[in-house]
């Protein structure tokens, strides 16, 4: 079979956002390629940003991804107000975290129950999880449910929030509306838990990842919404504004994402990362959870990642109680950034990864520069890798058999390559 031309194709793999392609090729029992082809035409979003306004990206950039909009919005504001010297904290500060936690419960809910617990559990897609499993698929939802009320009530709706602007935001709730938003998160609390349980029963083949990991660190606690320096597992931590100076991009022929390295290596961000540099900033009851999961002071198996999400989703529901609980509105709900000639960087942690901005704006408040690095091309690099070693590991495996577990190699990262439906194109040839 290893000798032999064979080509398998994808059309359309649902559960991952996106359109690509994966080309494999197989030469005397090796694997001498596997290319992840993103050919999704680019859309230019730095290009469009140039000339407008300083107080625009925040808006402008939200439109990037549907699922992880304030990911965009909160990097976009904290690079701008550093280019301009006004930093944010206090009330306004929290406000945006529990706006951050809301789309962490979102995504976390949406990827375990319906785009990834489908492959472990031996099921096509959430639907027909659900006709089996119906109480699973409503918890999912219901965490859904209460995510999208905190997106609603602090970002002015689910999907792309409007309160958002530079400087914090245009209305801040009241603490009654909050104190309500408390009665439907407390429920979420107990279905984030069950969810940990639940996942920690997979079945997970072995796997260990050597990628250098790298994630935003905040000393004081789990870093979501921004931090202070860069940590990795190799080297040491550096300043947000030292980005550009250990991650570079580069264009490959394949792909219309830009593929980053760190220091000319691979590396890899999002949960795995987050969990191993941080994990000891996770409350009492998440670590408690992860332990219980099975999880240790590190995890570097992908196949894991699931888990991590799980026991991140109950810190973000942990987190947004505490926030509910001592919030006062800011008064005003923003502080006045005015514009000046200068360059800012910023950086949160979006469900899939690290998010880096940078901004050139001018004295006259137009953005003359702008960087925007997403989770995605940061990890495409160490997703080929693996999906190298994986197909490398299971030259034995049928088309058919083979094809699944390349997508649901792929399925772990969840890589958010747009916001379409599509995903997988495999083809794998066999000299």
């Amino acid at each position: 079979m290893s000798h032999r031309a064979r080509q398998l194709k994808v059309s359309s793999l649902a559960r991952v956002e996106g359109e690509g392609a994966l080309h494999v090729i197989v030469r005397d029992g090796d694997v001498e390629r596997a290319d992840l082809q993103i050919y999704e035409p680019p859309r230019f979003f730095e290009a469009l940003l140039r000339g407008r306004s300083y107080t625009e990206p925040p808006d402008i950039t939200a439109r990037i991804c549907g699922i992880c909009p304030v990911a965009y919005q909160t990097s976009a504001c904290t690079a701008i107000e550093d280019a301009c010297g006004v930093p944010v904290g206090g009330a306004i500060r929290e406000l945006r975290r529990l706006l951050y936690c809301g789309e962490w419960i979102s995504s976390h809910a949406l990827h375990i129950y319906l785009l990834h617990a489908p492959d472990f559990l031996g099921y096509p897609d959430a639907i027909a999880l659900a006709t089996d499993h119906r109480d699973l698929v409503e918890r999912g939802l219901m965490l859904k449910k209460a995510s999208n009320a905190i997106l609603e009530l602090v970002g002015g709706r689910a999907i792309h929030p409007i309160n958002v602007r530079v400087g914090g935001f245009y209305a801040a709730p009241t603490r009654a509306q909050l104190d309500r938003l408390a009665e439907q998160l407390r429920p979420a609390l107990d279905a984030a838990i069950a969810t940990v349980h639940w996942v920690a029963g997979f079945d997970f083949p072995d796997l260990e990842l050597d990628h250098e990991l790298l994630a935003v660190h905040d000393p004081a606690r789990y870093a979501i919404e921004g931090g202070t320096t860069l940590r990795r597992t190799a080297g040491a931590s550096f300043a947000v504004d030292a980005f550009s100076n250990h991650v570079v991009e580069e264009h490959v022929q394949r792909s219309t994402a830009l593929h980053a390295s760190l220091d000319d290596g691979r590396y890899l961000t999002g949960p795995l990362a987050r969990y191993t540099l941080n994990h000891e900033r996770l409350s009492p009851l998440a670590l408690g959870l992860a332990a219980d999961a099975g999880l240790g002071d590190e995890c570097r198996n992908p196949f894991r990642s699931i888990v991590v999400r799980a026991v991140e989703t109950v810190y973000a529901v942990e987190e947004a109680l505490r926030l509910i609980e001592s919030y006062y509105p800011p008064v005003p709900s923003y502080v006045d950034v005015p514009a000046r000639d200068g360059v800012g960087h910023g950086v949160s942690e979006a469900p899939r990864g690290l998010l880096y901005h940078r901004y050139g704006i001018g004295a006259d408040g137009q953005v003359r520069s702008a960087t925007i690095v997403p989770p995605t091309s940061q990890n495409q690099a160490a997703i080929e890798d693996d999906l190298r070693r994986t197909v490398s590991a299971n030259l034995h495996l049928a088309d058919e058999p083979l094809t699944r577990l390349c997508e649901r190699t792929i399925r772990n990262y969840d890589p958010c390559i747009s916001c379409s439906t599509h995903f997988l194109d495999l083809t794998v040839e066999r000299k």
